[in-house]
This record gives C-alpha cells, structure tokens and sequence, in this order.
C-alpha cells in the first residue's frame, strides 16, 4: 500500500469551498494540498510544475480572472501535456446532466462529485482520492503481474520451442533440468558453479544426477535428430571426441540464443 500523502492540486474558484478543502485537510493524514488556483489556465501550469497525483476540479469557473468560465477545456488540455503518468480527476459541479457527465468521463474525469448531493463534504471527496488511489494501486500491481507472467510464459515457450526443434521434448528428464538451468542463466548471468547449486537445491539431486541428466538428453538429441537440423538449429562448438557439445557448452549457446529472443 502506498502510505505517502496524495498530492493534491484544487482548481476552484469558490472560496468557502476551498477554504472547506483546506480545513478538512488538516485533520488527515493522508492527503496534501500542493496549490490552489481559480484558474484552469494556472492549473494546467501548476500541473506541470507540481505533478499533483490528484486535481479537484471545479467545472464552473464562472469568477475565474484569467481562465475560461467553464473547465472542459481543461480536460482537453491536461490530455495533451504528456506528463508521463495519469493523475486522478475528480470534478466537483453544481450541474446534473447526463450528458454533461457523459463528456466530462469521456475526456478523462475518474469522477464526478455532485455539489448539491445530501452526502457531498470535502471530506468525501478525499476518500474518493484515496479509495480511487486504492483502487488504480492495485489495477497497476494486477497489471504488472499480468506482465511479468507474460514475460516468463514467453520465456518458457521459447525453450520449449528450441528443445523440440531438436529432439529434446519433456518426455525426458533432462529437459526440466535444462529448462530451469536456462531460465536462471538468462536472468542471472553465466555461472556453472551458481547454475548447478539452484539446481541441486530445486530438485534436492546430487550434482552428478542433474549433470548426467542433462547429458542424456542431449546424447539423446543428437542421435534421434537429423544432422541437417542440428547443424541449422544448433551452431556452437561440439566436442570432436564425444561428437556433441558438454552440458555446458549446451546451456551456454541457448542461453546467449534464447536471450536474444525475448
């Protein structure tokens, strides 16, 4: 959970409502003013300026002194700073009209607090930042799983694919041994010591079961597979004595391919 004060910027030319918002900001601990203006023209530069993760906005601006009367523009406008994140909009208004409510959302309001509502205090409306913030933090951590796991799916699918390009498929042993002892080079660099150690540790085998087992499977390989396809698919040294490459030769030439691959 993100346990910082959300910044916060008003634009808001009422002042016994944003004098509201100052007053009920200094009973919590989890929200920050960073600037008032009545100005969506000074907002937008405050925005710039300040990089508030929240704006209150107030669509009617009608005593602003250099702004529009109205912040619809605003929206617009704040679309095309390109600030690099997407701060949270809340716009708070005196008007009920659907189709007003409809463009505001369509621009890119997260919400809209209706000032005339029973339930409507300042208050109110920082719990919806912080239920908003709640809400977007754990949309960003799903999102960023959903990535990391697509990230690894690709990884495991590419070995997947260069194995059986040679005979190697998850019938044999060695092929989970493989698999695991690439994914760790890809991420964590060459290092037979280090390699062979995660392994022993995973699969609780002796050093020479997980080595021999590897060995088998590219013994395996290079006898089911035609010559042409390991000659296209598989291009590192091979030992001339045994005629295949040692384990490590092996692991090392997928693990510089593979990570090319991703």
């Amino acid at each position: 959970m993100n346990n910082s004060k959300m910044k916060i910027l008003i634009i808001e030319d009422d002042i016994n409502d944003y004098k509201l918002l100052e007053q009920a900001v200094q009973n919590r601990n989890d929200i920050e003013i960073v600037s008032i203006t009545d100005s969506d023209t000074e907002g937008l530069n405050l925005v710039k300026l300040k990089k508030p993760e929240g704006i209150i906005l107030d669509l009617e601006l009608n005593n602003s002194i250099n702004g529009s009367t109205d912040s619809l523009e605003f929206l617009e406008n704040l679309n095309k700073l390109n600030l690099g994140y997407e701060p949270v909009v809340i716009v708070t208004t005196h008007v009920n009209s659907k189709r007003t409510y409809e463009i505001l959302h369509r621009n890119g309001a997260d919400l809209i607090l209706y000032k005339d509502h029973p339930k409507y205090s300042a208050d109110h409306v920082f719990n919806s930042f912080i239920n908003l913030r709640k809400t977007i933090l754990k949309s960003n951590v799903l999102q960023m799983k959903e990535v990391l796991e697509n990230g690894e799916n690709r990884l495991t699918n590419l070995i997947d694919y260069e194995m059986d390009l040679i005979g190697i498929t998850s019938k044999l042993k060695g092929k989970e041994y493989i698999k695991d002892a690439l994914i760790y080079l890809i991420e964590n660099g060459k290092n037979p010591g280090n390699v062979t150690q995660y392994l022993i540790n995973k699969y609780k085998k002796s050093g020479t079961t997980i080595t021999n087992g590897i060995q088998n499977a590219i013994i395996h390989a290079w006898r089911i597979s035609p010559t042409e396809d390991l000659e296209k698919y598989y291009k590192a040294r091979i030992n001339y004595e045994t005629g295949i490459p040692t384990p490590m030769e092996f692991l090392y030439y997928y693990s510089d391919k593979i990570k090319k691959m991703v």
